[in-house]
């Protein structure tokens, strides 16, 4: 997925091998530096280098573009914002921890993991592996104001995130909910660009079509990761990896399936729903889908959204109030779908206009009554466009609701007609 390519270099034109024979589509290719999207090379379909920048940074994947449920995880979260605050320790072994007693490892860094201590391990024994460790006690409130910075940046790309811990969370990135007008892994480099350069630590990203595939993919290549799992590649690849690897197996599972001649997901694919059941009850229901793949849950943010929005930011600065009014047509009818899937209505509009400096305006708009309406919003905005639309160059517009309440209070039907 992640080229690895020693040098870059133009690929070859493609030459027919006949009237019967057919090229394989070329494969999406998503250089995670320049956060391009364009076609893997002919020469290399595997990836290769970013035609537009020649980073060899690439990840191409079938189904790049067709999914869109993310795992985040920090590297080494703890020891990671350690190392930042302090550069001596960069390129040391650090453990996060208490010595002594009964002290485990709360976080060993990727240098100390070459002499084995893990997350988890008794103190004593990381220490025992890794002698030369710097070991520092946990800082919880530095690592949550860390944790807030991340969750805003990934906050401008999605409201629907679902944090796990301080450094690991759920995302969705559907069309009809994600902020950014970038497909998915754009917008995942985009968040891993502005975590490294903001926050000073790196992530790695899974990215696939449900939950429990998003989290292993995000394992496959970490740290400073991407992988992509998609739905026709999903059996297979689970197929040879240990029982263990799947979410909720602990070692008890994982020595009862042992007991039953089971240790690699391919044998429990083997088994059948009906057998798991009686196993383990509702969990075997569980383990049965995940074996394959499968998995219904959704991504539930743990708070519920304040506002929903829409913005682009324009190619080239517009000024005329007519070409403004334009470009919120599309934001409007984004808001509306946003808040039709969650079930909300707004009671306020709210827009937002960025100008040529950077300079933010905000201005609100309060509703009769609340709404779920494209048009009702996009006049709103426009109504609020009027008074700043004088000459001023602006680069971004965006429109929102604020004042969220249940979809069942919004457009009463003796203000609008069901035509309208």
């Amino acid at each position: 997925m992640i080229s690895s390519m020693s040098r870059c270099e133009p690929p070859a034109p493609i030459t027919p091998a006949g009237p019967s024979t057919t090229a394989a589509a070329p494969l999406p290719l998503l250089c995670r530096d320049c956060r391009s999207l364009s076609a893997a090379p002919a020469t290399d379909p595997a990836g290769g280098c970013c035609p537009a920048c020649g980073s060899q940074r690439t990840i191409a994947h079938a189904e790049l573009t067709g999914v869109s449920i993310a795992h985040i995880d920090c590297d080494a979260f703890y020891a990671a914002v350690e190392k930042r605050d302090d550069p001596s320790l960069r390129g040391r072994p650090l453990l996060i921890g208490h010595r002594g007693g009964r002290g485990v490892v709360t976080t060993a860094c990727y240098v100390a993991r070459r002499f084995g201590p893990r997350s988890a391990m008794p103190m004593f024994q990381a220490l025992q592996l890794c002698p030369q460790a710097v070991v520092l006690p946990p800082d919880m409130a530095k690592y949550r104001r860390a944790s807030e910075q991340i969750r805003a940046i990934i906050a401008a790309t999605t409201p629907m995130i679902e944090p796990v811990s301080l450094d690991e969370a759920y995302l969705d990135l559907a069309a009809d909910v994600r902020l950014s007008p970038a497909p998915p892994p754009v917008a995942l480099a985009e968040i891993a660009r502005r975590v490294e350069r903001e926050v000073g630590i790196t992530i790695s990203i899974g990215l696939s079509f449900n939950k429990f595939l998003a989290k292993l993919a995000s394992d496959l290549d970490k740290p400073r990761g991407f992988a992509v799992i998609g739905r026709s590649e999903a059996r297979g690849l689970l197929a040879p990896l240990p029982v263990r690897r799947i979410m909720g197996v602990g070692a008890a599972t994982e020595r009862r399936l042992a007991e039953f001649g089971i240790t690699t997901i391919a044998e429990l694919q083997a088994v059948g729903e009906a057998t798991l059941v009686g196993w383990f009850g509702r969990f075997g229901r569980t383990l049965a889908g995940f074996a394959v793949g499968e998995d219904p849950r959704t991504v539930v943010p743990v708070r519920p959204p304040r506002s929903v929005s829409a913005e682009t930011t324009f190619a080239s600065d517009l000024r005329e109030r007519a070409a403004l009014e334009r470009a919120l047509a599309p934001l409007a009818e984004r808001v509306c779908h946003r808040l039709t899937r969650s079930s909300l209505a707004g009671r306020s509009v709210v827009l937002k206009l960025k100008t040529t400096d950077f300079q933010i305006i905000s201005r609100h708009r309060r509703l009769m009554h609340p709404t779920q309406r494209a048009d009702v919003i996009r006049r709103a905005g426009e109504t609020l466009l009027a008074r700043e639309a004088t000459g001023r160059a602006y680069r971004l517009i965006g429109i929102g609701v604020t004042d969220l309440c249940d979809a069942r209070d919004a457009d009463p039907l003796d203000l609008f007609s069901r035509s309208a």
